[in-house]
């Protein structure tokens, strides 16, 4: 009989929404060993990190500094802040430890756009450097961007003389407790605020980065990727318990963004976001991902995530829970391929079909 492939050591940053789920993915996912825990946060440091999560310890103490990752030799470091750490990237990366990251990025062109490095240089070009400086990988993924995509592209595989492919997230989002994502979007603030337009593009660009990368798989030479959006203005005062959302305040949104080809939309990333119903113009929530392919022949698939049997959705954290695993499971998959992968900045076009595949129950 063959000796398992020794697990894969990692060392996780910060346990927000999804990193809280992922302490518990971890631990139950076969290709995996949690060795280490980064937090920013003073009250949680020296604390052991089920407890910090709310589970039982686990037996790895939560550190807060650059020099303790690099100390503990990991594989590889899973970062789930809400907004990527470039500067904890470059560090790791130079000292050979790989990066999967669930934070904002896809293929570096929204943070090279809209989140220049300090040094007035491309973030893209930093990390490449401390890549091949290091010998280390860094990947960006997530449920959407990055699995809804993948699923758009496997989905084309029998479809000839394709138009277009557009990837539709429509969802609630007032479980994604994550109140410093929606103040920077401008959830909250009025609909005519003149400062919204440049918050939506700012912080929902990473959706242009889901749409160079379907672009890249179907090898489509893109002119642009155009921004369009329509604005749902809450009808009342809505009181979701962690979010005030005062009467007039965007409550949702229809977001487009489509990469062009001679004035054509050809690929495209919609985003119909609802954090109430109680807005004008409402939209249709499906709560799902749809892929929609015009060709010969046509695709229209909803991709539907439903709990394991059991699981009360009448509490809202276990709703949560749910939106939280699907974003930081397409990391975890990925790890072992991303660990065997080529030095340097890796896409999901990169990777081989085995980097998206779950894992059996062992």
């Amino acid at each position: 009989m063959t000796a398992p492939a020794p697990r894969i050591r990692v060392f996780q940053v910060a346990t927000g929404n999804v990193g809280t789920e992922m302490i518990g993915r971890i631990a139950g996912h076969p290709d995996l060993e949690l060795v280490g825990l980064h937090c920013y946060s003073p009250d949680k440091i020296g604390r052991d990190a089920g407890e910090i999560v709310g589970a039982d310890p686990i037996g790895v103490i939560a550190t807060g500094t650059v020099a303790e990752i690099i100390a503990a030799a990991p594989d590889v470091l899973t970062f789930h802040g809400v907004f990527p750490d470039e500067e904890l990237y470059v560090q790791v990366l130079e000292a050979g430890i790989n990066i999967v990251t669930t934070a904002d990025w896809i293929t570096g062109f929204h943070r090279n756009t809209n989140h220049p490095h300090p040094s007035g240089r491309k973030t893209t070009e930093i990390l490449a450097e401390a890549c091949e400086k290091g010998g280390s990988t860094f990947y960006g993924t997530g449920m959407n961007p990055g699995a809804a995509q993948v699923i758009a592209v496997a989905q084309s595989m029998d479809v000839a003389d394709i138009e277009n492919v557009t990837v539709t997230e429509s969802v609630d989002v007032s479980c994604h407790h994550s109140a410093e994502t929606w103040q920077a979007v401008g959830y909250g603030r009025r609909v005519d605020d003149p400062t919204i337009p440049d918050s939506l593009r700012r912080y929902t660009e990473v959706f242009a980065d889901s749409v160079y990368l379907m672009a890249d798989c179907f090898d489509l030479e893109l002119d642009e990727v155009a921004l369009s959006y329509e604005l749902g203005a809450c009808t009342k005062d809505v009181d979701l318990g962690w979010y005030f959302l005062p009467a007039g305040s965007l409550g949702a949104n229809y977001i487009k963004y489509q990469g062009m080809v001679d004035g054509v939309a050809r690929v495209e990333t919609h985003l119909e976001w609802q954090m109430t119903p109680f807005t004008d113009p409402a939209w249709d929530i499906k709560g799902c991902y749809i892929t929609h392919i015009t060709g010969d022949p046509s695709v229209y698939s909803k991709h539907m995530i439903f709990p394991k049997a059991g699981v009360d959705l009448s509490d809202p954290s276990s709703f949560a829970s749910i939106g939280m695993t699907v974003t930081g499971m397409p990391a975890l998959n990925a790890i072992s391929s991303v660990v065997a992968a080529r030095p340097g900045i890796l896409t999901s076009a990169d990777l081989p079909l085995r980097g998206f595949a779950g894992r059996f129950k062992r």
